[in-house]
């Protein structure tokens, strides 16, 4: 039986409070704890795949694409290899397309300045194009058992819930000393995995606790948004490469000023290029 009290208020987080909040956590994971591919194993390549994955996408979508990237891109060098076009035709359907782009530029960092070996420092990590102070966070718990305090979405969900149940507007600056607090540094990898699957019910039973978060904001549309429309021009370039603006407009069905704006800032990142008129994945 799940307990939804809040038995944790930070005034009183004494070492019998601390034990008693992680024994909830494994308690609740033992006996619901998901299981995942990425937690299945501790190769890093596959656990960076995973948590680029991860980013803003719910689990249920990674898993459908998960398994079938890494089978055509098993490791650094298949990836390094694999020209842009091919790898954002295997990502297709994950969204931020931008963190295909991101995981190929790791893999050709990973081997020109690491011999093929995954660092796994935190600080290193972080200078990676894609990987913020969360992910590489996640990635060094998960991949090495390196006890990095971070929070992402469940997390946060979760400390709000048992620390600050009469609080609104709680920063993250104010959740990361309980994260340290009360992680179990002798097994970081299991218990970030407890405390996120607790999270995620929190989610489905309760109103959701990151309501009262100094960070939520609500997810903007995806139909008829910029994102969308980049996500459009990809694929179809993905399927038929050197078109012109006026064929992936008549192709599309797209406002040409739209098309235009998405075109110049695909360009900029770095997803598309353009020569003698036409439009090619780079």
């Amino acid at each position: 039986m799940i307990n939804h009290e809040t038995v944790f208020p930070k005034k009183k987080l004494t070492p019998a409070k601390v034990r008693k909040f992680r024994e909830m956590i494994y308690g609740y994971y033992r006996e619901h704890g998901r299981t995942m591919p990425w937690r299945l194993t501790h190769n890093p390549y596959h656990i960076l795949v995973s948590e680029i994955m991860l980013q803003q996408t719910q689990v249920q979508r990674v898993l459908e694409k998960y398994e079938s990237f890494l089978d055509a891109f098993p490791d650094f060098p298949a990836l390094a290899r694999a020209p842009l076009s091919e790898i954002l035709a295997t990502w297709q359907g994950l969204g931020y397309n931008r963190r295909a782009i991101a995981l190929s530029r790791i893999s050709r960092i990973v081997l020109e300045d690491f011999h093929g070996t995954l660092p796994s420092s935190v600080d290193t990590l972080v200078t990676f194009p894609g990987i913020g102070h969360a992910t590489a966070s996640a990635i060094a718990a998960f991949a090495f058992h390196t006890p990095a305090v971070f929070i992402e979405t469940n997390i946060r969900r979760v400390y709000i819930h048992c620390f600050f149940d009469d609080r609104d507007n709680v920063r993250d600056d104010e959740i990361r000393p309980l994260v340290e607090t009360t992680l179990d540094a002798s097994n970081p990898r299991e218990w970030y995995y407890g405390v996120m699957d607790y999270g995620v019910m929190l989610k489905k039973s309760l109103e959701n606790p990151n309501r009262r978060s100094a960070h939520y904001q609500k997810q903007t549309p995806f139909e008829g948004s910029n994102r969308q429309m980049r996500g459009m021009i990809l694929k179809a370039l993905t399927r038929r490469p050197h078109v012109t603006e006026k064929e992936i407009a008549h192709q599309l069905q797209a406002d040409k000023a739209i098309l235009k704006k998405n075109l110049l800032q695909l360009q900029k990142e770095g997803f598309i290029k353009k020569v003698r008129g036409k439009i090619a994945i780079a």
